[in-house]
C-alpha cells in the first residue's frame, strides 16, 4: 500500500505563494454581494421581521407521539374495517346466490367479457360476449375508463370463455353486482371490487375494458394472485422434490421447471420452502438452505426460479431418500416451533415412481399424516401412474400427471383446493390483509409508476373466502373463489396528515413478517433503459433495511410484536439521491393497527419537528390574501377532502378551501386545523407579494440580470411565488411543478430546499446546483437554488414556520465570482507575503466555489460545474479530509440494482465448429416455421386463445437478452461533509518535484467554501476520491448466514390444518386435459430451441 506524505509547511518554498489575506478579501466580497443579491430578492428579511411582529400571538405546543400514533391508528383501524364489511357483504351474497343456483351443463348464458365488450366484427355488428358497455374517464379510479353502475368479466388465455362450468359460476355471480353499486354508495372511498373464482374467471366492479399483451395474451388469472391464495388457504411448509435422473430430460424437464415455478408463485410470505432434487444422490438446489426451510418472500421464490432454470437432467432416480430428507426437514421445524406451524406438505415431481415408498410413509408420516403428499407425474406415459397416485392418495393428497405445458396451471391449482377443504368444512371465513404489492396488471399501470411517488403506488388488499354450503358437497370442501377490494396505502397515510409531522417527519407502516407496507425511503422502481419496472423483491424489503441505524432490531422487534412504544434513534437520513444528508436525532413512536397484521410508526425529529405552531387570525383577513394570484397551496395534501363527492374531485385544494370559507360548499369537509393555520400564513405572509412585485418592476437588467424567481413556503403547505422574467426565459421550468417532486409539498416530504434550509443557522443560505446528470437535457447545469430558513421563537421553543429563496443563472454567480476573485494593477502588496497583485483568471490559479459536499458550483473549465471536487483535484480532497475540514459518512442502500454480467448457458458451444453452425441454421429454420404454422390460423377448431397461448410461449422462448441484467443488491456509499467549525485552512501537498499551496475560506452566511489553489504543480499521482456506489460482497460463509437467518415475525392468527369430515378419497385421477394439435407442435419447438 502507498503511503501519501502529507505536511503543512508554511515555511516551505512552494511554487505559487497564495496571500491568506488575499483569499480571505475575496471569500468577504463575494460573500457580502451574495448575501445582498439573495436577501434583496428573495425577501428573506422582512418575511423574518413579519413573523417575528406575530410572535406574541403565536403559541407552539410539543405534539405528543404516543398520542398521535394512537389517534392514526384508530382512524386507520376505521377505516379498514369499513373495506371489511364491505367485503363481509359479498361474501354473503355469493354464498345465498350458490345456494339457490342449480347447476345446468347446457346453460347459454351472454355476459359482459371484458376483452370483448365493445368489439364488432365487419358487418358493424357486436360480437358475442362484446356487448355495448359505456366506460367514462373516473379520477377516483386514476382517470381509467370505467362502468361504475356494472362489473365485467375477465378470463385468462387458456381458459375457454363459454365453458359450462365458466357460464355457471358467472350466472351464480351476477348477483354481486348490486352489492358492488351498494357498498360503493355506502363508501365512496372504495376503490376496485371483485370476486375471483376456483374456475378461472373474474368479477370485477367497476367494470373495465380489459387488454391484452403485445403478444395478444391475457395472462392475468385471479388464482395466482397473492390475495386469492393467503385466503384460500392457510400457512404452509413446503418441501418441492423434483427428478433429475436422466429420464427426464427435453420436454419433461422443461414442464418439470415450469411446475415447480407455477408451485412457487402461489406461496406468499406466511409460507416457508426449499426444493431438493434427486438422481443418484440428493441435494438441496440451494447448498446455503441444506436441512432448512426458508421463508417464500419474493427474494427468496426469485433466487429459487434462478436455479431451477439451471437444472439438468442425468443419472437415476432415487425417491427414497428424498423423501426421507423432506419428512425429516419438516419434522424438526414442526418440533422447533418454526415455520408456518399449520400445513405440511411435499411435492413430488417425477416421471415414474417404481414403487409406492411405504416403508418411508409408516416410519414418517402414519398414521397422522400430518404431511400431505401431492404428486405430479410428468409425461404421457401411464406405467407409473398407479403408484404414483396411491402416494397421493394415502398421504391426503392429490395426483395429476401433467403431459403438456399447457396443463400446468390447472394442475397445480388442485393443491390449493385440497387445503382449502378444512377451512370450507367449518365454514371458516377468515379475514386476510396481503402485503403490499402493485397492481401493474391494470392498463395505464406505467403512466401511475411515472405520475406518483413510488411509495405510495403500493396497495394491500383485503380478502375473503367464498364457499358452497350445500349440505350435499360439505364433505368435498367445495371453494367457489375469493372476494377481494383494494386498499391504496395512499388512502391510508392521508390520515397521517403531513403537517401534523414536521418538516422530516413521517409516517410507515409495516407487516407482521417486518416488510414494509409504506415507508417514503421505500423504492418499489428501477429503470430498465427508458422503463420504470417494479423491483424482483420490491415488496419484501425489511424494516431492518430502511431504518438501517436500528442495528439491534429493537424497533422492528417491537412492531412485529404489535406494542405500542418510544424509541428514538440518531439517523443519517440520505437526501438528494443520495448526494447529501441530514443528521437528525428521531423518535418513533409506534403501535399496531387492530384487526389488522400491520403496525403503523410515526417519526418525529427532535427540536422543531416536534412543535406545531398555532396562529390565529380571522377569516374575513385570511380569505382576502388566500385569493392572491401569487399563492398556491401543496395539492397532495388534504385540506379538505374532494375525492368522494364527484362534484368535489374537479376543485383543487385551494380552491376548496375557499368555498368552505366562503360557505358556497357547506357539504365540504376540512381539516380546520390546517386552513386555520393556512389562513394565519397567508396574512402573515401577504406583504412578500407587493414587496416582489415592486422589486420585479424596478430590476435593473445590467445588474440584476440573472435573478429569476423567488418563492416561499410555510410549514401549512402554503407556497407563494414571482417570477422576475418572463416565464420564456426561466431556465428550469420544471422547478416548482409536478415534474420536480423534490421541489415540492407532496404527501411524503417537504420540498428538499425547505428540508436542507431548516437544518442550517436561521438567517444564513443553503446554495444548492443540480449535479450534471439531473439537469434539464442532461446538459451543464445552469441555475442555482437559495434558501433561508424563517424561525419564530415562543416561551424558549424555536419552530421553523417558513423557509424563502431565489432561483438565480449559475451565470449570475459566476459573473460575481470571477469579478471578486481579483486584486487591482494598482495594489499596495508591500505587506503580503506571496504573489501580488493575484487575480483567479491567472495561469497560475485555479479557483472554486464549493458547498458543503463537495460539488463544484464554479470552476474555470464549465465541464466541472456540477461535478464532485474530490473526483476533478484527489490531491486537495485528500488534504482537506485528514485535517478534518471534511469528512466521509459511509451510507448504506439495501434496496439498490447492481449489473449482473449477461452469459449464455450455452456460451460453452464450439460456436464456431460448422457441424453447430449447421445444426444451428437447422433449428432455425423448423422452429420459425413452426411459428408460421402457429400464426397462421388454418383450423376451424382451433381457439384464438389457445393460438396466442401457444405464440407467447415462442416469442417468449425467442427472447435472448444480450444485455447486462441488474438484480438487487446491497451497497455502501460516501457521502462528504463539510466541518463548520473550520471556517478557513490551508496547506502545502508534497507532490513529486513540487509543492502545491491551496488555501480554503469559508464564505459567510452560506453553505459555500472558496478554493484557490496553485495550478502549475501537477499532483496528479494522487488518485481521484471517487462518489461511486460499490456493491457489499458477502464471502460465501457470510452469504450463507444472511439467507439462512430467520429473522423474527409474527404468524398469523388463524390455522386450518385437517378436519375429520375431509374426504380425502377425493384425490385425483387420471384425467387428460384436451389440448389443440396444434398445441401439440410445442413441445418439438421447445426442443429445438
Amino acid at each position: 500500500m502507498m503511503l501519501w506524505l502529507f505536511c503543512l509547511l508554511p515555511s516551505a518554498r512552494a511554487q505559487t505563494k497564495i496571500p491568506l489575506e488575499t483569499v480571505k478579501s475575496w471569500a468577504d466580497a463575494f460573500g457580502g454581494e451574495l448575501y445582498s443579491i439573495v436577501t434583496k430578492y428573495s425577501g428573506s428579511l422582512l418575511l423574518q421581521k413579519k413573523y417575528k411582529d406575530v410572535e406574541p400571538t403565536l403559541k407552539i405546543k410539543e405534539v405528543d407521539g404516543l398520542e398521535l400514533v394512537k389517534k392514526f391508528s384508530e382512524q386507520m383501524e376505521s377505516m379498514l374495517r369499513r373495506k371489511v364489511e364491505a367485503v363481509e357483504r359479498l361474501v354473503e351474497a355469493a354464498e345465498a346466490a350458490d345456494l339457490n343456483h342449480e347447476y345446468n351443463s347446457s346453460l347459454e348464458f351472454d355476459y359482459y367479457n371484458s376483452l370483448l365488450i365493445n368489439e364488432k366484427d365487419e358487418n358493424d355488428n357486436y360480437v358475442e360476449l362484446g356487448d355495448e358497455f359505456i366506460l367514462e374517464p373516473n379520477e377516483h379510479f386514476n382517470n381509467l375508463l370505467v362502468n361504475t353502475t356494472y362489473s365485467d368479466i375477465q378470463l385468462p388465455t387458456n381458459v375457454y370463455n363459454k365453458d359450462p362450468d365458466i357460464l355457471n359460476g358467472v350466472y351464480m355471480s351476477e348477483a354481486l353486482n348490486p352489492i358492488f353499486v351498494d357498498n360503493f354508495e355506502r363508501d365512496p372511498t372504495l376503490t376496485w371490487q371483485y370476486f375471483g373464482s376456483s374456475t378461472g374467471f373474474f368479477r370485477l366492479y367497476p367494470g373495465i375494458k380489459w387488454l391484452p399483451d403485445e403478444n395478444g395474451v391475457i395472462s392475468f388469472d385471479c388464482r395466482n394472485r397473492g390475495w386469492y391464495i393467503q385466503a384460500a388457504t392457510s400457512p404452509k411448509d413446503i418441501v418441492i422434490i423434483v427428478d433429475v435422473s436422466g429420464s427426464m430430460k427435453g420436454l419433461r424437464m422443461t414442464i418439470a421447471k415450469h411446475t415447480i415455478i407455477t408451485i412457487l408463485d402461489t406461496l406468499g410470505e406466511n409460507d416457508f420452502v426449499n426444493i431438493i432434487a434427486y438422481n443418484d444422490y440428493v441435494h438441496f438446489i440451494e447448498p446455503c438452505f441444506k436441512g432448512i426451510l426458508v421463508q417464500a418472500d419474493r427474494d427468496n421464490r426469485e433466487h429459487f426460479k434462478q436455479l431451477v432454470d439451471e437444472l439438468q437432467a442425468k443419472g437415476v432416480g432415487t425417491v427414497s431418500k428424498a423423501l426421507t430428507e423432506s419428512f425429516k426437514i419438516l419434522r424438526e421445524f414442526r418440533n422447533a416451533g418454526q415455520g408456518g406451524l399449520c400445513n405440511q406438505a411435499i411435492m413430488l415431481i417425477t416421471d415414474g415412481a417404481v414403487e409406492d415408498y411405504e416403508t418411508v410413509f409408516e416410519k414418517y408420516n402414519w398414521p397422522d399424516r400430518k404431511v400431505r403428499v401431492f404428486t405430479y407425474l410428468i409425461g404421457r406415459e401411464v406405467t407409473f401412474a398407479p403408484s404414483v397416485k396411491w402416494i397421493a392418495c394415502n398421504n391426503k393428497g392429490y395426483y395429476t400427471q401433467i403431459s403438456t405445458l399447457a396443463d400446468v396451471q390447472e394442475n397445480v391449482m388442485e393443491y390449493l383446493h385440497v387445503l382449502s377443504r378444512p377451512m370450507v368444512i367449518n365454514h371458516d371465513h377468515d379475514i386476510i390483509w396481503t402485503e403490499a404489492y402493485m397492481d401493474s396488471a391494470l392498463p395505464q399501470s406505467e403512466e401511475l409508476f411515472a405520475s406518483q411517488a413510488q411509495s405510495l403506488l403500493l396497495m394491500t388488499t383485503v380478502a375473503m373466502p367464498v364457499f358452497s354450503k350445500k349440505n350435499e358437497t360439505r364433505s368435498h370442501g367445495i371453494l367457489l373463489g375469493v372476494v377481494g377490494s383494494d386498499v391504496p396505502l395512499r388512502e391510508l397515510l392521508k390520515l397521517a396528515p403531513r403537517y401534523k409531522l414536521g418538516v422530516h417527519g413521517y409516517a410507515f407502516l409495516n407487516t407482521n413478517n417486518g416488510y414494509i407496507l409504506s415507508h417514503p425511503d421505500l423504492r418499489p422502481l428501477y429503470k430498465e433503459g427508458k422503463k420504470l419496472k417494479p423491483k424482483p423483491n420490491y415488496n419484501s424489503v425489511d424494516l431492518s433495511e430502511v431504518e438501517w441505524e436500528d442495528e439491534d432490531e429493537i424497533l422492528r422487534t417491537a412492531m412485529i410484536n404489535g406494542e405500542t412504544g418510544y424509541l428514538s434513534m440518531d439517523v443519517k437520513v440520505p437526501v438528494d439521491k443520495g448526494k447529501r444528508v441530514l443528521f437528525l436525532t428521531n423518535d418513533y413512536f409506534f403501535t399496531d393497527i387492530s384487526g389488522t397484521p400491520f403496525s403503523l410508526g410515526v417519526v418525529l425529529s427532535r427540536g422543531h419537528g416536534e412543535y406545531i405552531l398555532l396562529g390565529n387570525t380571522s377569516v374575513e383577513e385570511g380569505l382576502h390574501d388566500l385569493l392572491q394570484p401569487d399563492l398556491s397551496l401543496a395539492n397532495e395534501w388534504i385540506y379538505c377532502i374532494t375525492d368522494i363527492d364527484p362534484d368535489h374531485r374537479k376543485l383543487s385544494q385551494l380552491e376548496a378551501v375557499i368555498r368552505f370559507l366562503t360557505g358556497e360548499e357547506p357539504d365540504l369537509e376540512c381539516d380546520e386545523e390546517l386552513v386555520q393555520e393556512v389562513l394565519f400564513d397567508a396574512v402573515v405572509t401577504a406583504p412578500m407579494e407587493a414587496y416582489w412585485t415592486t422589486l420585479a418592476l424596478n430590476m435593473s437588467m445590467e445588474t440584476d440580470a440573472g435573478v429569476e424567481m423567488a418563492f416561499l413556503g410555510t410549514r401549512a403547505g402554503l407556497m407563494r411565488s414571482v417570477l422576475y422574467v418572463g416565464s420564456e426565459k426561466i431556465s428550469n421550468r420544471k422547478f416548482l411543478t409536478q415534474k420536480d417532486k423534490e421541489s415540492i409539498f407532496t404527501m411524503d416530504h417537504f420540498p428538499l430546499w425547505y428540508r436542507r434550509a431548516a437544518e442550517h443557522p436561521p438567517g444564513s443560505f443553503i446554495y444548492s446546483i443540480v449535479s450534471e446528470d439531473d439537469s434539464e437535457g442532461g446538459g451543464l447545469p445552469k441555475v442555482v437554488t437559495v434558501s433561508t430558513a424563517v424561525a419564530v421563537a415562543v416561551d424558549g421553543k424555536m419552530g421553523i414556520a417558513a423557509a424563502v429563496g431565489v432561483q438565480i443563472k449559475l451565470e449570475l454567480l459566476q459573473r460575481k465570482f470571477w469579478m471578486a476573485m481579483q486584486q487591482p494593477n494598482d495594489s499596495d502588496c508591500s505587506a503580503l507575503d506571496g504573489a501580488c497583485p493575484l487575480s483567479c483568471q491567472d495561469d497560475i490559479l485555479n479557483c472554486f466555489l464549493i458547498d458543503n459536499n463537495g460539488f463544484i458550483l464554479i470552476s474555470k473549465r464549465p465541464a466541472e460545474t456540477g461535478k464532485f471536487f474530490g473526483a476533478v483535484d484527489g490531491s486537495v480532497m485528500t488534504q482537506l479530509l485528514n485535517m478534518g475540514m471534511f469528512r466521509r459518512v459511509t451510507m448504506y442502500d439495501y434496496q439498490a440494482m447492481c449489473k449482473v454480467p449477461y452469459h449464455h448457458h450455452s456460451g460453452a458451444q464450439p460456436l464456431l465448429s460448422p457441424i453447430y453452425a449447421f445444426l444451428a441454421a437447422v433449428k432455425w429454420l423448423i422452429s420459425d416455421f413452426l411459428i408460421f404454422l402457429l400464426e397462421f390460423n388454418m383450423s376451424s377448431f382451433w381457439h384464438s386463445d389457445n393460438l396466442a397461448d401457444a405464440k407467447a410461449v415462442f416469442h417468449h422462448s425467442h427472447k435472448h437478452k444480450k444485455h447486462d441484467t441488474l438484480q438487487p443488491c446491497d451497497t455502501e456509499y460516501p457521502v462528504f461533509v463539510y466541518e463548520p467549525a473550520i471556517k478557513e485552512t490551508n496547506g502545502l501537498i508534497e507532490c513529486g518535484d513540487c509543492q502545491k499551496m491551496f488555501v480554503v475560506q469559508q464564505i459567510a452566511s452560506s453553505n459555500l467554501l472558496l478554493l484557490v489553489m496553485d495550478a502549475a504543480c501537477d499532483c496528479s499521482v494522487f488518485p481521484p476520491v471517487p462518489l461511486d456506489a460499490k456493491e457489499v460482497k458477502y464471502i460465501l460463509p457470510l452469504k450463507c448466514e444472511r439467507m439462512r437467518s430467520q429473522k423474527l415475525r409474527r404468524r398469523p392468527d388463524t390455522c386450518h390444518a385437517f378436519h375429520p369430515e375431509e374426504n380425502a378419497q377425493d384425490c385425483g385421477g387420471a384425467a387428460e386435459v384436451s389440448v389443440s394439435p396444434m398445441l401439440l407442435l410445442l413441445p418439438l419447438a421447445l426442443l429445438l430451441r
